[in-house]
């Protein structure tokens, strides 16, 4: 399908508005099915909020613990409802370390992507050539005390998702 993108845009006041967010987008994946599984790619200069967005994200499955940008891993992986017919992934990357996007294919990263999962992308034009294409992407950037958040569905699943999410204010 050929559609344009779906924008929104939205002013987060703080850390924890950034956190309410990714919980609004990540409930709406979960609601959405992710059958298909789903790739979001989160831009943004160097502390924009893109690790705090995807703790909301996480949040939203039921994740209560740290969560830490995986540099120097590449990768953390998160699971929920394992062993029961709702089995979920969650795979939060950050390729700002990577070399070269042929990394990826040696840690084999195309079994990340698929159905139950949900991948959020940080750095992602670093694996450019490797990754899938977006469902979503997400743009952060630093406007006064607080943060402009821009999100682009780019497929007809991205545009689901976007649509069901029911962020605040």
């Amino acid at each position: 399908m050929s559609e344009q993108p779906v924008d929104k845009t939205l002013y987060l006041a703080d850390e924890a508005a950034t956190v309410a967010a990714g919980e609004a987008l990540g409930l709406a994946c979960i609601e959405s099915g992710m059958a298909s599984g789903l790739v979001f790619f989160l831009g943004g200069q160097l502390g924009a909020g893109k690790t705090t967005f995807s703790r909301g994200v996480l949040r939203a499955f039921g994740h209560r613990g740290a969560v830490k940008s995986p540099t120097y891993t590449l990768v953390e992986p998160y699971e929920f409802g394992v062993g029961s017919e709702q089995e979920q992934r969650v795979y939060h990357f950050d390729l700002y370390r990577l070399g070269d996007a042929e990394e990826l294919e040696y840690m084999g990263v195309r079994d990340y992507f698929g159905p139950g999962s949900l991948s959020l992308v940080e750095w992602s034009e670093r694996g450019s050539g490797v990754l899938p294409p977006p469902d979503i992407e997400l743009n952060l950037q630093l406007q006064g005390d607080g943060r402009a958040l821009t999100l682009s569905a780019l497929s007809d699943t991205g545009r689901e998702v976007l649509a069901k999410a029911a962020f605040a204010g």
